[in-house]
């Protein structure tokens, strides 16, 4: 570099001409070149020193640039916006921040049009709305309430600090709105979680002629997804075709694919991922994704493989996918395999790979390994704690699960609602009022119970403790228009685990009366509740309902209920007759049910039909023998129950021990 230096002419004028050309290119090593000659030549003047000084800010390079910068007395608004940017982009917006302080402090020049874009980034990045707003002052004071540009930027920030009201008179008092003032709003809404409100941004935009661009396509698409607007989502797909935005762009092409996956129509989704030349992790990713959302985890395991034969290499969200589909489908050995991956490609230490891998092992019931995970985590970030206690809750280790959620306070780690509703089911296992009254405590001080999902969990805890009185009140501490399908089906759960069906038949009337539609589970609770309580008309009035509504279609669960219904209540053949009516194949819950209430009323004939059947579905289960052996027993038929006990004997089966858990606690 000393030989090329000398060669350079030693002027002045000369070395501004390089600089200004080499500030238009930003180039570092160039800079650094040019910088050094001019030292060595004894060039080096104030003005060069500020050039310098934003050229480095420009090429990011934030050790010099401030070096420079805060040896300089004089400073324009060129070289403080340079600085801003550069703090900016580095995401050093504190050190932003600071900067446009100094400058205001200072008085030499004043922030101009390209100041505040820049200090207004900041503030949303940092959610910093009150420092937003007295800069937004600033602005309208400094007359740029008129400055497309700038007001753009008070629309992102506002969006970024979630005040969608301000945003939005913002925009209303813009004189003139850009595509990109459009894009802001309709994607700032998305961002904030008002995606209905996304939509009608764009249905006006659309309607006041402002022509989308790709901006606008990627940020209306996952709104439609999110609301299920399907109709919406396939007219921006034909506004993609006819301007040909997806050839243009892949992110938008990969924004139609997310669409369709998040409205269930995965054929239409695989149908343009097929049709795609050009395809990137994104894509891949985004196709997985909509398969594992779907419901169907293996055939996202099995377009991994291809994704791997076409040479491209899957990122951390792709991994982490693919862990999820591991841990659907109990596939720990693929899971494994993963794990190994990511290990080799250095990913492991990656938050969302290390939660993923937590949560795969939780789920196909391997918490050694999930617990060793966890273990090599660095115990900072929430993510990883929330995994490894909603594990523990799953596998029914329910006193690991609490005292790891006490770790993590003590740690000083802020729970996250997901971590919360991971924790509750640890409660609900333990089924005793006093831990479940503290942690309600907790939930109290902490302000989680505004949540509907975790006000639900407390109810089932309480459900599960026996204080029906407390879970009643906390279901009616829930304002009638936020309890949702899950809530509802709780507490009716809740009275039907307890034996008063006629109080969760009522609740279940009254679910419908407030407009809530019920769906599978909420008529399995009822009718749950109606078999445990002998409540037979009742029961067959909701089953009934199921079929004229055509709402929900009757499952192997709602069979169940009722056979167990019809039985008890020694209405055997009628029980039998519903079974033989089936469309699907009756499994061995249903006929378990059955052979049951044969017991029950002695009836011979029709427990030998329900016995062979779960002899053959479950040819293992000491049980089904057992209660067959009972009702020839209670009928005098020794020999039958003996050849029975004698079968059982030659296959190897034999009867599990009874046994009964008592907890102690020193009063």
């Amino acid at each position: 570099m000393s030989a090329s230096c000398e060669a350079l002419p030693r002027t002045k004028h000369f070395v501004t001409k390089q600089l200004n050309n080499i500030v238009s290119s930003r180039s570092l090593t160039r800079t650094k070149q040019l910088h050094a000659h001019t030292i060595t030549s004894g060039l080096l003047s104030s003005s060069l020193c500020s050039n310098f000084a934003k050229s480095y800010a420009l090429c990011g390079h934030v050790l010099y640039a401030r070096k420079l910068f805060d040896g300089l007395s004089d400073r324009n608004s060129l070289l403080y916006n340079a600085v801003i940017r550069m703090y900016t982009q580095k995401g050093m917006h504190y050190d932003g921040l600071k900067v446009f302080t100094e400058m205001t402090t200072a008085g030499q020049c004043l922030p101009d049009n390209f100041t505040y874009p820049f200090v207004a980034k900041a503030c949303g990045e940092l959610s910093l709305l009150d420092v937003g707003v007295v800069v937004h002052g600033r602005a309208l004071v400094a007359g740029f309430e008129s400055d497309t540009y700038v007001q753009n930027s008070l629309l992102a920030m506002y969006m970024n600090c979630g005040d969608k009201e301000a945003a939005r008179r913002v925009f209303e008092a813009m004189k003139e709105r850009t595509v990109v003032s459009w894009n802001t709003m309709i994607n700032g809404y998305f961002r904030i979680g008002c995606a209905e409100e996304a939509l009608m941004m764009f249905d006006w935009m659309v309607k006041v002629g402002v022509e989308p661009d790709c901006a606008t396509v990627v940020s209306v698409l996952p709104a439609c997804g999110c609301t299920k607007n399907l109709e919406l989502g396939r007219e921006v797909h034909a506004l993609v075709e006819e301007k040909g935005l997806g050839q243009k762009n892949i992110t938008a092409s990969n924004a139609l694919v997310d669409m369709y996956a998040k409205c269930g129509k995965m054929d239409e989704a695989r149908l343009l991922f097929d049709k795609r030349s050009k395809r990137d992790v994104v894509t891949w990713t985004t196709m997985i994704n909509g398969y594992i959302l779907n419901g169907d985890a293996r055939s996202g395991l099995e377009l991994f493989g291809l994704m791997h034969h076409d040479g491209v290499r899957p990122n951390v969200v792709t991994i982490a996918l693919l862990l999820s589909a591991c841990a659907s489908l109990s596939l720990s050995t693929h899971g494994r395999c993963f794990h190994g991956w990511a290990l080799r490609q250095k990913l492991e230490s990656d938050v969302m790979v290390e939660t993923a891998l937590i949560d795969m092992y939780a789920k196909c019931k391997d918490m050694d390994h999930s617990l060793r995970v966890f273990a090599r985590t660095s115990r900072k970030r929430m993510a990883p704690w929330s995994a490894i206690i909603s594990g523990c809750s799953y596998n029914g280790l329910a006193r690991e699960a609490i005292e790891l959620f006490k770790q993590m306070l003590m740690e000083a780690i802020q729970p996250h609602e997901a971590t919360v509703n991971g924790l509750l089911p640890a409660y609900s296992i333990l089924a005793d009022f006093r831990p479940a009254a503290d942690i309600h405590c907790y939930l109290i001080r902490s302000g989680f119970l505004s949540s509907v999902e975790v006000a639900t969990s407390l109810i089932d805890v309480y459900s599960k403790c026996g204080s029906l009185e407390s879970a009643h009140k906390m279901f009616s501490e829930i304002p009638n228009k936020e309890k949702d399908i899950i809530a509802w089906s709780v507490i009716i759960a809740g009275y039907g685990m307890h034996g008063q069906g006629e109080a969760a038949v009522s609740l279940f009337n009254e679910m419908v009366q407030s407009g809530v539609r019920p769906n599978e589970v909420t008529f399995t609770s009822v009718l749950h509740a109606c078999s445990h309580a002998g409540l037979v008309d009742e029961g067959l009035h909701l089953f009934k309902s199921m079929f004229e509504s055509k709402q929900v279609i009757p499952q192997t669960d709602h069979y169940t209920c009722i056979i167990d219904l019809l039985g008890r209540s020694g209405r055997l053949e009628e029980a039998y007759d519903l079974i033989k009516s089936m469309t699907f194949m009756p499994n061995h819950a249903i006929w378990g049910a059955l052979l049951g209430a044969c017991v029950i009323h002695e009836n011979v004939e029709i427990g030998e039909i329900a016995a062979k059947q779960l002899f053959e579905l479950e040819p293992e289960n000491t049980g089904n023998y057992v209660l067959m052996a009972k009702i020839y027993a209670a009928v005098g038929r020794w020999k039958d129950a003996e050849n029975l006990r004698r079968i059982m004997g030659e296959i190897g089966l034999r009867k599990s021990p009874a046994h009964s858990l008592i907890e102690v606690r020193n009063m």
